[in-house]
């Protein structure tokens, strides 16, 4: 079936996390006949498209990461400017997620040129549906940083967000940042780590933050590539105790209402039940 030639613009495509079966026939479609392509690692895609027979002709297959980035998006963009279809592919997975497409992306977009998505495999998705924890609200928040110090700080200022945390780690750094997760963030939250996710060693270890941190410190040399997935903060019930230690105070500054409205807000309680509890240790005095 002849397809035809991808319309002029950027084409973000994703690949294969692992399992090089993995791609869409839209991203083959695409990365058959796009004018120019653009690669983290050229070598990894050479790899991928030697597997699925994609003959890259007299096209030019350029190399675009980090490093080369400001020298090398010009020559993109002046593609892009002239009509041409160029698609891009990272390492493995989704462009634009943890990779450095970024910049590229939006300045075609200032340029005025198409931005189109040909999705596929994502490592952060993969680990969302493997992971047995809630996906109906979830923040990605890719690498935590390298040193001790400020990942604390990281994992501290991201504690308190009601909904599933994803993060990517790197094998050298997963044992430290299991254990700065238990100090910033406690060691009851329920946690999945997926390594080499689509591979032939896949593995997931699910349990509470303590439990698969003291599995991976036991763990020599750990490898491969981590997707981490903490589930959202566990709630405790209040204990009655507590409320009227609060109320107590609360009466001892403010009348009853406002009393009742500060407690309630505090402990995230009904107004209506506090304000009755109060009333009772107003009586009771």
């Amino acid at each position: 079936m002849n397809v035809g030639k991808p319309a002029p613009g950027l084409h973000l495509v994703a690949t294969p996390i692992g399992t090089a079966r993995d791609i869409t026939l839209r991203a083959l479609d695409i990365l058959k006949s796009a004018d120019m392509l653009a690669a983290e690692d050229t070598r990894n895609t050479k790899k991928l498209l030697d597997i699925h027979g994609v003959s890259l002709g007299d096209r030019r297959l350029i190399s675009y990461h980090d490093h080369n980035a400001p020298r090398t998006r010009p020559v993109i963009m002046e593609a892009l400017k002239s009509g041409k279809s160029v698609a891009y592919v990272s390492d493995a997975g989704t462009p634009m997620l943890a990779d450095p497409g970024f910049d590229l992306c939006r300045e075609a977009i200032v340029a005025g040129i198409d931005v189109l998505a040909a999705p596929g495999p994502s490592a952060l998705l993969a680990a969302l549906v493997v992971a047995g924890l809630p996906t109906d609200r979830f923040y990605f928040a890719g690498f935590a940083p390298n040193k001790t110090n400020a990942r604390k700080k990281f994992f501290a200022e991201l504690a308190e967000i009601n909904a599933t945390l994803v993060f990517y780690e790197s094998p050298k750094r997963i044992q430290g940042s299991l254990m700065d997760m238990v100090h910033s963030l406690g060691e009851d939250r329920s946690v999945s780590v997926c390594r080499e996710l689509t591979k032939k060693f896949e593995q997931v270890h699910r349990g509470t933050l303590k439990q698969v941190c003291a599995t991976y410190q036991e763990i020599p040399n750990p490898r491969g590539e981590f997707v981490v997935v903490l589930g959202p903060p566990v709630t405790k019930e209040p204990e009655q105790g507590d409320i009227d230690l609060s109320l107590k105070d609360a009466l001892t500054r403010l009348r009853v209402n406002e009393a009742a409205k500060e407690v309630a807000e505090k402990f995230g309680i009904s107004k209506k039940l506090v304000y009755a509890r109060a009333l009772q240790l107003k009586e009771a005095e």
